[in-house]
């Protein structure tokens, strides 16, 4: 019998995951697939629900990988929304709820399709489900925990799809190849607290401190590479907690941002960014510290045999063949890029995280058809 991906996906939404509660979403995955026959473990790591499923040995033929999430980020203030968040209702064509769009609808669309094609089609080869409960908070005990049990285990993956959206404004239009790195510095700068009436006898750690955002807002750090647009710095916080108008404060604080391309390694860009603080620092006479905190490096799937694959089946079910991209945040496919080749295909993105967060069923009706298609066309 076949899987309703659209019913799949309302019994997700209606499992309250805020990260890193699981609220029942990965044992409803674990029942459902082990009744199909896969192999079912749960990785549960760091109070993280975690489940690898596999449907054949591996032995024979390559594997084929999904990998998506259950969790969810929090629904913000609840009497915004015009449903409930968890409800899972559908009105005039279109199921709302939060994950609905990221991504419980593609967990649900891959799912039930590597369930019915293996009952309607055994393949020459396994099919691996890799689903975990931490993508939005740190992602430290999610997939990354299941790519650890994989190394353990001697399971391995020949080909990966991540199931995140993908698509900007309409179904196809998109796949993402590759994702740019992410980081972020944090700068402290500590000078000598005293009275602003007499600045010399302080060292003031503001002007230091905006003497060095102003060098970092104009550095232009490349012009792009062939799979990525320019690299990006935004500085998103600049703060020194002083409320008194007559006191320079002994110090001030800022965090940046970087999206950084392949033209980069996080190692580089920090080191940049230290030689920099040292110059203010050597001018001012305050002293520039800074802590990076690095989300991801960039990477990217070369284009050939796997985004082929996943932009044959796209054009046949949407007419649309989909463009390849490295554009937007971070996703798992950073950690998965290291086990194999890895490109990510879902669903149009338009209200992921946001208050009523929905998704057409006929979408989800489709990228269930998109993955079918995938399976077929990578073992038939």
């Amino acid at each position: 019998m076949s899987v309703d991906a659209v019913k799949l996906t309302a019994d997700l939404i209606r499992c309250r995951s805020v990260t890193p509660d699981d609220g029942g979403a990965i044992p409803l995955l674990d029942a459902l697939l082990s009744d199909a026959g896969f192999q079912t473990t749960r990785v549960d790591r760091g109070g993280i629900c975690n489940l690898f499923a596999r449907w054949g040995a591996g032995a024979n033929g390559r594997t084929f990988g999904f990998n998506g999430h259950t969790d969810v980020v929090p629904v913000g203030n609840i009497d915004d929304w015009s449903q409930d968040p968890f409800g899972a209702k559908i009105i005039d064509g279109i199921m709302y709820g939060r994950g609905a769009t990221d991504m419980k609808s593609g967990v649900a669309a891959f799912a039930a399709a590597a369930i019915d094609f293996v009952q309607d089609t055994p393949p020459n080869g396994s099919i691996v489900l890799a689903i975990t409960g931490d993508e939005e908070a740190d992602a430290t005990d999610g997939t990354v925990a299941l790519l650890d049990w994989m190394d353990a285990n001697n399971q391995r993956i020949d080909h990966c799809l991540v199931g995140e959206p993908t698509s900007p404004e309409t179904m196809g239009e998109m796949m993402k190849i590759g994702r740019r790195g992410s980081m972020t510095v944090f700068f402290t700068a500590t000078g000598i607290q005293g009275h602003s009436a007499y600045p010399h006898r302080a060292k003031n750690p503001v002007h230091a401190m905006a003497a060095l955002v102003d060098q970092l807002v104009n550095l232009e750090l490349d012009q792009g590479t062939e799979h990525f647009d320019p690299s990006t710095l935004a500085v998103v916080t600049f703060d020194t907690g002083n409320a008194a108008t007559n006191v320079i404060p002994a110090s001030c604080k800022a965090t940046v941002n970087i999206r950084f391309n392949d033209a980069h390694h996080s190692d580089d860009l920090a080191a940049l960014l230290a030689g920099i603080a040292a110059e203010i620092q050597a001018g001012t006479g305050v002293k520039i510290s800074q802590q990076v905190k690095v989300s991801g490096e960039s990477f990217i799937t070369a284009p050939g045999e796997l985004s082929d694959l996943i932009s044959k089946a796209v054009l046949a079910e949407t007419g649309i063949t989909p463009q390849l991209s490295t554009s937007g945040g971070t996703s798992d496919a950073r950690f998965v890029q290291h086990h194999c080749p890895v490109v990510e295909f879902g669903l149009v993105g338009k209200t992921m995280h946001q208050v009523d967060e929905c998704v057409p069923v006929a979408q989800i009706e489709q990228l269930k058809k998109i993955y079918t298609r995938i399976l077929q066309d990578y073992f038939v």
